[in-house]
């Protein structure tokens, strides 16, 4: 219950500080944080919180690492629905939290919520095949930056940055074509608030491809490097 906890704060601080980021600072009008503020974002949710819950639970805060990480024979099967359980709600309880303090101000509108999207919700209008593509390809390489930051033989203590810089690196390729999922939680717990219903359709990509790439990743990185 201690790492379900842990994974369920975690989680939830990856949402509002990524996610509030996009709502509340990107666009605030000459002082907003743009892209690179949103991806830095992002990376630093997870430096903080590999750091400060790493030893608890691992930090995975996404359902597409606890995945990849049981396929490279890192984390035991009978922990992985009770994590990814946690993961959603607490990326829910984040997004709650946001849609609180966001609804706070005068003639707040939800719109996208920064919720993921592709075609005409792509910030970009990038296509289906596009986003599929970007989503998967990225979580394989996410997956390989965990796995190998990760590794008995990486460096003592340097995972928590390594990962974080990946995800920022992450959101500066993607967040014009999809938003930037490459975590299925956050994706559920944007799509759930976002206005106008369209971010439920198209959530299963962010499922799907995520969970690809994270499969694939553990399989490669088991094979290149398997932990003895």
């Amino acid at each position: 219950m201690k790492k379900l906890l842990a994974e369920f704060i975690g989680t939830a601080w990856l949402v509002l500080g990524g996610c509030g980021s996009a709502v509340l600072a990107a666009a605030y009008p000459q002082l907003g944080i743009g892209f690179a503020g949103v991806a830095l974002a992002f990376g630093l949710t997870v430096v903080t919180m590999a750091y400060a819950i790493g030893h608890i639970s691992g930090c995975h805060l996404n359902p597409a690492v606890s995945i990849g990480l049981w396929i490279g024979g890192r984390f035991d099967k009978k922990d992985l629905i009770p994590y990814i359980i946690a993961q959603v709600l607490g990326a829910i309880a984040g997004a709650a939290i946001l849609y609180f303090i966001a609804s706070g101000k005068p003639g707040f509108e939800i719109g996208g919520f920064a919720a993921n999207g592709y075609a005409e919700h792509s910030p970009g209008g990038y296509t289906m095949m596009s986003a599929l593509i970007a989503e998967v390809l990225l979580t394989f390489f996410f997956l390989i930056i965990i796995l190998g930051a990760t590794h008995s033989k990486a460096p003592a203590g340097l995972a928590g940055l390594a990962i974080g810089l990946g995800l920022t690196l992450i959101h500066l390729v993607s967040i014009p074509v999809t938003n930037t999922s490459v975590n299925p939680a956050r994706s559920t717990s944007q799509a759930l608030f976002a206005e106008g219903g369209w971010a439920l359709p198209q959530l299963w990509l962010f499922w799907v491809a995520p969970i690809v790439g994270a499969i694939i990743a553990g399989l490669v990185y088991k094979y290149i490097s398997p932990e003895e």
